[in-house]
Parts: C-alpha cells; structure tokens; sequence
C-alpha cells in the first residue's frame, strides 16, 4: 500500500452476526465500496447508504478510497479489495484509463462490480447505478440560460476524463447550442483542489468589458462554496453560480442568495441501492460474470440505473437541511 499518495483505507465496517442462509461458517459475506474521495461530504453520504443497506442484509460493509482525488490511489485501493476476493464491489470510476484494468481484473477474478456515480461503460461491469448526468447537465443548462436571458460569458469548472463530469458538460453543451448569445468562455481543471478553483475563480472575475465572466457552473461539489466565496469576496453580485450536490456550504451559499442553485443527486439512494444489488447478485449469480451484458438480449440487468437529480435554489433549499437534520 502507498501511503505518500495518500491512500487512506475507511473501514466502516459492520461486522454483523450471521443469521441468513448465505452466510458461511467464515462470518457473513464482504461488499467493498470504492470511493473517489473518502473525505467529501457527497461520499460520506454514500457510504452512509452502503453501511445502512449491510445492516439491512446482515453483510460486512468495508469503505476504501483515497483522502483526496488521486486516482492512481483508488486504483491501489481497488487492488487491495480484488486481493480479499469480496462478495462485491461498488466503485466510481474517478478517471477511466486509470481505473478499467482494475476493473476487468476484478471481473476475471469472479468478483461481481457495479460502478457507482461515474461510469466505466467499456469495461464489463455488470451495471452502472447513479445520476443520467447528461440530462442533470441539461437540467442545469436550461436555468442557466434563463438566468443569462439568453447572453453571457460563462466558465466551468470540472475534473477533466472524469466520465460523470464529462457528460454533465456535455448536457450544458446541448442546451446552450441552442443559445448563440451564450459562449464557454473557459473551462477550468480545478484538479479536485478547492483552493485551486478559489485561486481560479479570482481571477476569472478581475475580468472585465468583453471578457467579463458572467456565470459560473461547478460540475461537481468540491468548487461550490470556494467559487461563491470568491464571487462574494468580490461583491460580484451580478454574476450567476450553478453548483452541483447538496454540501452545506453549497446548501447556505444559495440560502444568502450567492449561488443561484445546485443539482441534488441522490447518494444515500446510490449507496444503499448500490450494496443492495451486488447482494442480490450474490445470491442469485449469472452462468458467466465476464461477459458484455450491454449487448445480451437475454441479461438479467439493466445497464443503468438512474436514481435522480432535483434542481434546488432558495424556493426548496430549507427541505435540503430539514432532511439532512432528521437523517443524521
């Protein structure tokens, strides 16, 4: 194991007595989730989830990740889960060349896999279970071109090759083609760093006359707050802020009226859902697991499984915090 990248193994684990039929005398069955990073808030709810659903089916639930985005470290932790030969693993796939030969290592070990949150589609996961994010993209092109009447600069900022964030930008894409008075301007590689989108976001808005940033959409949930803070920092209350997830940071963000809105997926829902499924294909397992379900008429899974997005501003923020105060 590799610590200098940071590779902090979360075990959060439930070791239950055994007490259903698919548990051995070795103790009850092992389900991995992988994670892009274990320290944010939006995975912690996702493990969350996973751990609830273990309690629910009496398995061992065990959380792995990096402690910051690293791929290369996800990677290892990967490996490591493969080498324990678990009942199953739930990952999001934080950047595809890195992490698919881990993944089809773990398929031609036998070992059930369904991606969680970004996908992994060329590799022979049995599913992928999360967000449609090219629709979630759309959902937020659609109010950012109302927000802009149609005119405006406009900078993203996003994970290059991290596959959920790259169709998120693609569903913007669809809708402001249809706006020739809104231009990406620039997009930024915030690197999974906040500082580096708050350092990023200062100095889009030093802009000015034609090359003034008038709107700026997070594509994921670590930009959110640094980018309002920097929006606010500058009394630039005449630009517009799209985040992404449901942070409290984010959450308060909209309630002081500095971000305009984020997309709310669903990580409790992807986690729990998650563990829910590799358990049931455990217990009922396909002739062959190293196969292409995608093409198989005849495949007992879907290939996705969407589990929804909600658009909140400051008309239903308020519900965002009465659920999290009631589920914590």
């Amino acid at each position: 194991m590799n610590f200098n990248r940071k590779f902090g193994l979360v075990l959060a684990g439930l070791v239950l007595a055994s007490a259903t039929s698919c548990n051995t005398d070795n103790g009850p069955e092992v389900y991995y989730l992988i994670a892009a990073n274990v320290q944010l808030p939006y995975w912690q709810t996702v493990a969350n989830g996973f751990n609830k659903a273990a309690a629910v089916y009496k398995v061992q639930a065990k959380v792995a990740g990096p402690q910051s985005y690293d791929p290369v470290a996800e990677l290892e932790a990967l490996q490591t889960a493969v080498r324990e030969k678990p009942a199953g693993i739930l990952i999001s796939v934080a950047d595809v060349s890195t992490l698919e030969r881990g993944i089809e290592s773990a398929i031609r070990e036998g070992i059930p896999l369904i991606t969680v949150d970004s996908d992994a589609p060329a590799t022979r996961r049995l599913y992928f279970i999360g967000t449609n994010n090219i629709e979630a993209g759309r959902l937020g092109g659609s109010r950012l071109s109302d927000k802009l009447n149609g005119k405006g600069n406009v900078a993203f900022f996003t994970i290059p090759g991290q596959p959920n964030l790259e169709d998120r930008l693609a569903g913007f894409r669809q809708i402001l083609s249809t706006q020739p008075g809104i231009k990406i301007v620039d997009t930024i590689d915030m690197k999974g760093d906040a500082k580096t989108a708050a350092d990023q976001a200062q100095q889009l808005l030093a802009k000015t006359g034609a090359q003034k940033i008038d709107a700026f959409v997070c594509l994921e949930a670590i930009s959110g707050k640094p980018v309002a803070d920097a929006v606010k920092a500058a009394k630039a209350t005449d630009r517009t802020v799209i985040a992404w997830d449901t942070d409290e940071g984010t959450l308060n963000a909209i309630r002081d009226g500095t971000i305009d809105s984020t997309i709310a997926q669903k990580p409790y829902t992807m986690g729990f859902f998650g563990l829910k499924l590799l358990h049931n294909v455990h217990e009922a397992p396909p002739s062959q697991l190293n196969k292409d379900f995608r093409t198989d008429f005849f495949s007992p899974y879907p290939v996705f499984v969407d589990t929804g997005t909600t658009l909140v501003d400051r008309n239903n923020v308020d519900l965002y915090f009465s659920a999290a105060a009631v589920n914590k």
